[in-house]
């Protein structure tokens, strides 16, 4: 299992992951997650200003950026994803959140079917606060669970040969389709397990596929308890090409719109 790493600076844990995201962030003990979505997509430039502004006014620091969900107009090749990952990287090395090689910000980063933007930007991200403040005029309950949120995953097992090792390659039938979305899950359920959070305490469960999710709903999802939740099925591609099925779940009290 990956390791949990302590990032006092921001109030919160990271589960270790490759070089662009963790693989997942939980709220450390006096703080929770709060999730801002924007009202539109903002190129990155953008993007990263907007949090920054909004932080400020929050009173936090830059470092308390846990989580970000980009929108991209297609797939990448899986050099072009990684060229893309340096620059988005190397903004969170300017804010100081990159610290020895390990980068703690969880991410998504998907594309939409319909109305995608004509470039990369945001689409929504997470922050820490003091559990007990104010946010957007609503008292945290200390007594609630951890927040926290774990960052997206398709259908490939990081870190082995791709594409060879994408599960179920160039298979989108329903039996295709099954294996993808079983072994997404359980990627889902051990960054969970890999944060010391409660799969019970979900909120939210975010789907990314421009294939019909039916069939998974009933044997799958249901049997997971994802869909008292009700699910968010945003008709998207993963970012690479070849890959077909990306999900991402978190566990958060607060959630805001913004822009």
């Amino acid at each position: 299992m990956a390791t949990l790493h302590s990032f006092g600076d921001g109030g919160y844990a990271f589960l270790e992951g490759g070089f662009p995201y963790s693989a997942g962030v939980v709220a450390l003990p006096g703080f929770e997650i709060v999730r801002a979505r924007l009202r539109r997509v903002l190129p990155m430039a953008d993007g990263f200003a907007a949090i920054d502004a909004l932080l400020r006014a929050a009173g936090r620091p830059r470092t308390a950026l846990c989580a970000a969900e980009l929108r991209s107009p297609q797939p990448f090749s899986f050099d072009g994803f990684g060229n893309f990952n340096k620059g988005y990287v190397a903004v969170l090395e300017q804010w100081g959140l990159v610290r020895n090689g390990l980068n703690p910000v969880a991410r998504s980063n998907v594309c939409p079917e319909f109305d995608a933007p004509s470039e990369p930007g945001f689409f929504a991200f997470c922050y820490t606060v003091p559990a007990g403040s104010l946010t957007a005029g609503v008292a945290s309950d200390t007594g609630l669970a951890q927040s926290f949120v774990v960052a997206g995953s398709g259908e490939w097992p990081e870190g082995t040969p791709f594409p060879d090792r994408i599960v179920a390659r160039g298979d989108t039938s329903p039996a295709g389709l099954s294996a993808k979305a079983q072994f997404v899950l359980e990627e889902m359920r051990r960054r969970t397990d890999g944060l010391g959070a409660d799969w019970n305490a979900l909120t939210s469960a975010q789907i990314y596929t421009v294939h019909d999710i039916h069939p998974l709903l009933r044997p799958q999802l249901h049997a997971a308890g994802l869909t008292r939740l009700g699910l968010d099925w945003h008709v998207c591609r993963p970012p690479i090409r070849e890959l077909e099925y990306e999900m991402d779940v978190r566990g958060v009290r607060m959630e805001l719109t913004i822009g």
